[in-house]
C-alpha cells in the first residue's frame, strides 16, 4: 500500500510529468516515450529516472484513489454497499488485500477527505 507523503513526513516530489504518446508510437513495441531514440547516455538515464519517479509517483496516487473507492464502496452507510468480496472481485485483488484497502482508504478519507494532494 501506497503511504502517504503526510504520514511519512516527506514532502512529494513532482515528477516530470507523463506525456501521453501517439497512437502511432505506441503501436511499435519498441518505442517507449522516444528512449530509444536518445543517443547520449547522459540524457538516457536522466530522461529514463524522470520517467521511473513519475510512473512511481502515479502509481501512488492510483493506489490512493483506489483505495478511497474501496472504503466508498464498502462504507455500511450506503444502500448499495459491497462486501470486501466483492470489491476484492471488482478490483482483481484477494479478499486480505480489499480490507486492506478499505482499511487504507477509510484512513485517507478520515485524514486528508480524499488522496493527499502533492505538495509544492
Amino acid at each position: 500500500m501506497a503511504e502517504s507523503a503526510e504520514r511519512s513526513g516527506q514532502r512529494r516530489l513532482r515528477p516530470a510529468p507523463l506525456v501521453f504518446e501517439p497512437a502511432e508510437a505506441t503501436a511499435d513495441p519498441e518505442h517507449f516515450f522516444d528512449l530509444e531514440s536518445i543517443e547520449d547516455p547522459r540524457e538516457l538515464l536522466a530522461r529514463a529516472t524522470e520517467l521511473t519517479l513519475a510512473f512511481r509517483a502515479a502509481t501512488d496516487r492510483a493506489t490512493e484513489f483506489q483505495a478511497v473507492a474501496a472504503a466508498q464502496l464498502a462504507d455500511p452507510r450506503r444502500f448499495d454497499r459491497l462486501t470486501p468480496a466483492a470489491v476484492a472481485e471488482r478490483a482483481q485483488w484477494t479478499e486480505d488485500y480489499a480490507v486492506k484497502m478499505i482499511e487504507f482508504g477509510r484512513d485517507l478519507i478520515r485524514t486528508n477527505g480524499r488522496p493527499a494532494e502533492d505538495q509544492a
